[in-house]
C-alpha cells in the first residue's frame, strides 16, 4: 500500500490498488502453495511427491503480464519502467509476507520507496548537473507532442531524451537534442501551436 500510494501521488498508470492487489495476490497464492496441499500430502502415503513452490513460482514470470501493460511508449519516450518494476517487487513482498518472512518483506518495502522518493531526487540532481544546459530545450505548446516530435525529425534534429508535463490549457515539452540552435528555437517559436520556446544558451 505504501509504494502504491507513492505511485498515486505521482499520477502513474498503476496506483494504489493494483499495488495492494498484487502483492496480496502473491501473498495468497504462496499461502496456497507452501501449507493448501497439506492433508493431501500428509495423508497420500509415500507415493505422492510435491513442490510446495511450484505455485509461488510462477508468480515470478506471471507479473510480467501487468507490468508489461503499464509501460506506456510515448514518441521517442517510453514510460512506465518503474511502475512495472515495482509491480514486480511488491510480487515479490506479497510473497515474503505470505512465507511468513515479514523481515524481509518490511526491508524490501523500505527499499522500492527509497529507490522511488530519496535516490529519484538524487538521481535527477547528478545527472541534470552532468547534462549540458546548452543542449536542453523547453517548449510550451497547445497541440500534440507527437507533432512537435515530427517537426524536429523533419528539422534533423535528434532528440535523446523528452518529458512532458501539463498545465492547464498546455503541455510543457522538455527536450534535449544532440545540438540546439537559434535557428531552431526560432523556428519552433513560429510554429502555430507552439505558446513559447524556452533555450539556454
Amino acid at each position: 500500500m505504501a509504494i502504491g500510494i507513492e505511485r498515486e501521488l505521482r499520477d502513474r498508470e498503476a496506483g494504489l490498488r493494483t499495488h495492494v492487489l498484487v502483492s496480496v495476490g502473491s501473498a495468497l497464492f504462496t499461502i496456497v502453495s507452501a501449507y493448501g496441499f497439506h492433508d493431501l500430502l500428509a495423508n497420500g502415503g509415500p507415493v505422492i511427491r510435491a513442490d510446495p513452490t511450484r505455485i509461488a513460482a510462477q508468480i515470478v514470470t506471471g507479473i510480467g503480464f501487468l507490468g508489461a501493460g503499464a509501460i506506456i511508449r510515448e514518441g521517442l519516450s517510453v514510460r512506465g519502467l518503474t511502475t512495472a518494476a515495482t509491480l514486480w517487487g511488491v510480487a515479490a513482498i506479497g510473497m515474503a509476507s505470505g512465507a511468513g518472512y515479514y523481515s524481509a518483506a518490511v526491508f524490501g518495502t523500505v527499499i522500492v520507496i527509497l529507490a522511488l522518493w530519496p535516490l529519484r531526487a538524487l538521481a535527477f540532481r547528478v545527472l541534470e548537473r552532468a547534462r549540458p544546459e546548452e543542449q536542453r530545450i523547453v517548449v510550451e505548446l497547445t497541440g500534440a507532442t507527437s507533432d512537435l516530435l515530427a517537426e524536429l525529425e523533419r528539422r534533423g534534429a535528434k532528440v535523446t531524451h523528452f518529458e512532458t508535463a501539463e498545465e492547464s490549457d498546455r503541455n510543457v515539452v522538455t527536450l534535449e537534442l544532440d545540438q540546439v540552435s537559434e535557428e531552431l528555437a526560432a523556428h519552433l517559436a513560429d510554429l502555430d501551436y507552439v505558446v513559447g520556446v524556452r533555450w539556454r544558451k
